[in-house]
């Protein structure tokens, strides 16, 4: 049989659509490890599912416009079209009717700018739901919003027309009949299948000139809408400009918008972080790197310590110098204009098993491998830096904080490895005794630097700052040459220049040595910040031993204050090296640099990359005679380093029970659509949107697949092609359930099984981090909740 993926599983609307289009965004936009990361750079920690800087309506002013960056220009304005996108979400979000609206907690609400009332009126032989529309509601060319525009879009969206080029959105096909009800402002809607998530439907609304004939569905809304209802209206798509611009409704009977316009700029992630330094964007989501620039940005200065080339260079300064210095100081006064804000997205990153053919077609195999994964340590890694909660998820179907969230992983069975082992042995995978080595690693070549080492961890780099340094680290003492670090390949060769001999004490230098900005003394920068780091660190050590565990001893602060230091100068270097401090002169993100970063980084994707850092010394486990290889695929995009390294930390721990892994990285371009909907992987990881209705989002990507008549295998969104018959029952009970209560109960059941079946791993709910001016309320990171538009506005 061959794989394909149902047309319906590729759409990108909203929070509550399962897409295809969705999860690519979340798989080639993991977020780069926040390096350099002390704890005095970090913002304060925020409320876990939202920060969006609330404030009374009154607190703002009117007028003005907002700049938001948006990944892509809408390839649709009709939310319901196969090709619409997180920007048609957001566009439809401020210009039509949504009947519902989410909450910060992931729960429906009536939507009173639009409805009085929306209940299930009758439960028996059928259940109706009756809307009452408010009839202020009108459409902006003078119309009201009635019954006339409900029936036109369920008969649109039923399935029953082929002419309407509709990607069908599920729950409108279990409509018997929808009609008028005792006047045009009241709807009864009869479901010839009971359907719990109601509230889903007629979200966004559209008018029935667009909905009501094919050629108005497929032609009219693409690319204008020409009528809204909602507190703003498409003013203009400029796709030369690469932008959409939204203006007040002057006919919106609702709370006025505070601000007058909005304007969606299209802004591909790799250029926010400049955007953000011209000052040329209001809103924008960005990852660690942008947020650290942010924060470094706001940092003040310290009299009383060193600068690292991230903050400045306090020594002194050529011509050359001093104009990269009024650059970095001019961005630096425009990032000082944003803040931060964060949360838990509702989206999270899994490990998915492919349990199609091969080794993780027995599911004794599959459970193997999940009850290998330390899952904290990899929430640890990605969430941790962030100060967010860093608990790994307990759930497929709801996120943490979200109304009926409960861990279910228990069903699965917590970390052991002994018990891995003993799944594998009842397998028929058994250790031989024999030592072995990761798939793709070089017979006898010593462990390459910058993989985990035997516990998954990290090479010690101490590059976090503050208490994260390991005071039970070895010092330099047992170090060669000195080397606290020695994990770039990039680097020209191993040792440090003038590095002091065993048994000398360094006297600290109060500065890291300063750089010329020169960009071809590149190489020589980041030697001279890891020369000066290991100073730093040498001298900790000392300054360690004369405190003698005196806590309050001046020589246990200088030990404090060196071993930041040496994690600064060590954050400074990496940053330099990876091409990823475009602020410090000579740099990898200095504009003459850039080619050299290029083609460093090529050369590092096109070396053999092993799965784990250190010849392992376990046992491969083995049937008839050929060990357990797990061909584990990620995407090798620039924008994918954070994701890479959880999936070396993953080979890692496989590697504890004896389970070999071949890390195949491929094109960022080629990753989701060719290997994930295609099966061609046996690990892998992406993300997938959470949901306020699981019982429909989820069940194509949870459903047993199925034969098709051609014999291909109809797999809808399950890319781990693994199911039961027993989770399908479960999904579709909780669909037909009315009693919400008994509804989640069901709900609960399928993700215990889903958990059971382990073909999907939850490991953590992804960070949400946006940067706003600071000035700007009730927007950021919005977690679940439906953005109030005419609630956003700057403050007085």
């Amino acid at each position: 049989m061959t794989d394909h993926d149902h047309p319906a599983g590729r759409r990108a609307v909203c929070h509550r659509r399962r897409c295809a289009a969705l999860i690519a965004a979340g798989v080639l936009l993991p977020l780069p490890a926040l390096a350099g990361c002390s704890e005095d750079a970090r913002e304060a920690s925020v409320a876990a599912s939202q920060d969006i800087a609330p404030a009374p309506r009154s607190a703002l002013k009117n007028g003005g416009t907002l700049r938001w960056a948006v990944d892509a220009m809408p390839g649709t304005l009709n939310a319901f079209q196969s090709d619409a996108d997180a920007t048609t979400a957001r566009i439809a979000g401020a210009v039509l009717p949504s009947m519902f609206t989410i909450d910060a907690s992931g729960r429906p609400q009536r939507n009173a700018d639009y409805l009085d009332a929306a209940d299930i009126s009758t439960r028996d032989p059928k259940q109706v739901v009756t809307y009452k529309i408010n009839p202020k509601a009108r459409w902006s060319n003078g119309t009201a919003v009635t019954a006339a525009d409900f029936i036109a879009q369920w008969t649109a969206l039923r399935g029953k027309d082929n002419a309407y080029w509709t990607a069908r959105n599920a729950g409108y096909d279990r409509i018997g009949k929808v009609e008028q009800g005792a006047n045009a402002h009241e709807v009864k809607v009869t479901f010839a299948r009971p359907y719990t998530d109601w509230r889903s439907l007629f979200t966004p609304l559209y008018p029935k000139s667009v909905m009501g004939s094919p050629n108005a569905f497929n032609e009219g809304a693409r690319e204008q809408l020409k009528v809204g209802a909602g507190p703003f209206l498409v003013q203009k798509r400029d796709t030369e400009e690469g932008r959409v611009i939204l203006v007040r409704n002057a006919r919106w009977w609702g709370e006025p918008a505070k601000l007058k316009r909005i304007v969606l700029q299209s802004l591909p992630g790799d250029k926010r972080a400049a955007a953000l330094a011209e000052g040329s964007v209001d809103v924008a989501a960005v990852d660690q790197i942008a947020a650290k620039r942010v924060a470094s940005a706001r940092r003040p200065a310290s009299s009383g310590s060193p600068r690292t080339p991230a903050e400045g260079n306090a020594g002194p300064q050529s011509n050359g110098n001093r104009a990269g210095a009024k650059a970095a100081a001019a961005e630096n006064s425009a990032l000082r204009g944003y803040t931060i804000r964060k949360a838990l997205e509702p989206a999270y990153t899994q490990l998915a098993l492919n349990g199609s053919s091969g080794p993780l077609a027995d599911d004794r195999v599959r459970r193997a491998v999940a009850r290998a994964l330390d899952r904290q340590a990899l929430a640890d890694t990605v969430l941790k830096p962030l100060d967010l909660p860093s608990k790994p998820l307990g759930s497929h179907l709801l996120m943490a904080g979200q109304y009926g969230y409960a861990d279910h992983s228990d069903a699965l069975g917590e970390q052991d490895a002994g018990a891995a082992k003993a799944l594998l042995a009842d397998a028929g995978w058994k250790s031989d005794g024999a030592d072995h080595q990761q798939a793709g690693e070089k017979a006898g070549a010593p462990a390459p630097d910058g993989y985990p080492d035997e516990d998954g961890d990290e090479p010690s780099d101490e590059r976090y700052a503050g208490d994260r340094y390991d005071e039970s680290d070895e010092s330099d003492e047992d170090r060669p040459d000195g080397d606290s670090d020695d994990r770039n390949p990039a680097r020209a060769g191993r040792g440090h220049a003038g590095a002091p001999g065993r048994g000398d004490r360094p006297a600290a230098a109060e500065a890291p040595l300063s750089f010329t900005g020169a960009v071809g003394s590149e190489v020589q920068q980041s030697a001279l910040l890891r020369q000066s780091a290991s100073f730093y660190k040498q001298a900790a050590a000392s300054e360690k031993a004369d405190a003698d565990g005196d806590t309050g001893s001046a020589a246990y602060a200088k030990y404090k204050r060196y071993k930041m230091r040496a994690a600064e100068a060590l954050g400074a270097a990496e940053l330099i090296e990876t091409g990823q401090g475009p602020q410090l002169p000579g740099s990898g993100g200095h504009p003459g640099a850039r080619h050299a970063a290029v083609e460093r980084a090529a050369d590092a994707a096109a070396a053999p990359r092993p799965a784990d850092g250190k010849t392992s010394r376990i046992a491969a486990v083995k049937k008839n005679g050929k060990p357990l290889t797990l061909r584990f695929v990620l995407p090798d995009g620039a924008g994918s380093e954070q994701l890479r390294t959880v999936g070396r930390r993953i080979a890692s721990m496989l590697g504890k029970i004896g389970v070999q892994t071949s890390l195949q990285r491929v094109s960022d371009a080629s990753y989701f659509q060719d290997h994930i909907a295609g099966g061609d992987y046996d690990l892998a990881l992406y993300s997938w949107p959470g949901t306020a209705y699981p019982a429909t989002d989820a069940r194509p990507i949870y459903a047993k697949p199925q034969p098709a008549p051609d014999g291909s295998l109809t797999v809808e969104q399950n890319y781990t092609r693994v199911g039961t018959d027993h989770i399908d029952q479960l999904f579709d009970q909780a669909a037909s359930e009315l009693d919400e209560g008994a509804a989640h109960t069901l709900v609960a059941q399928a993700d215990a099984r889903i958990w059971a079946a382990a073909g999907s791993i939850p490991l953590y709910q992804r960070p949400e981090l946006v940067a706003t001016k600071k000035s700007l309320a009730n927007v950021g990171a919005f977690g679940f909740a439906t953005p109030r538009f005419q609630d956003i506005g700057y403050q007085k």
